[in-house]
């Protein structure tokens, strides 16, 4: 933003329309945003995974041809409970805890709970 906010709001904007839509693909509904920030519920453990990997797929591609400066790098935190809607809202400890993931995870990554990660591997046995 400091060097171009133009430039990076419009790129924003792009890259949310990725998001929004493949979010909307996998059975997910969009709760907050904040910035670049977005919280998300959907059906299943698998389809928020593959939701996650997906998006990170399609920004990866996106960043291909654009110099280092223009390249934008998401990161997700997945976690898997209950959540209270409150409006447009949702919150709760799930909430809580994949927000704490999404910040320990390196740009451009995923990173799952020990539960998620059960989850899918008895999804995929």
């Amino acid at each position: 933003m400091t060097r171009d906010e133009v430039g990076t709001l419009t790129r924003l904007k792009a890259y949310r329309a990725i998001v929004d839509e493949l979010i909307a693909s996998h059975r997910g509904r969009i709760f907050n945003t904040a910035g670049d920030s977005v919280v998300a519920d959907f059906v299943s453990a698998v389809d928020t995974v593959q939701c996650a990997v997906a998006v990170q797929v399609a920004l990866a591609t996106e960043n291909v041809g654009g110099t280092a400066d223009e390249a934008m790098q998401f990161r997700i935190g997945v976690h898997v409970g209950d959540v209270m809607v409150d409006g447009s809202n949702l919150l709760g400890d799930c909430v809580n805890i994949a927000a704490r993931l999404e910040s320990l995870t390196e740009p451009g990554a995923i990173c799952v709970s020990a539960i998620v990660r059960d989850r899918l591997a008895t999804s995929y046995q």
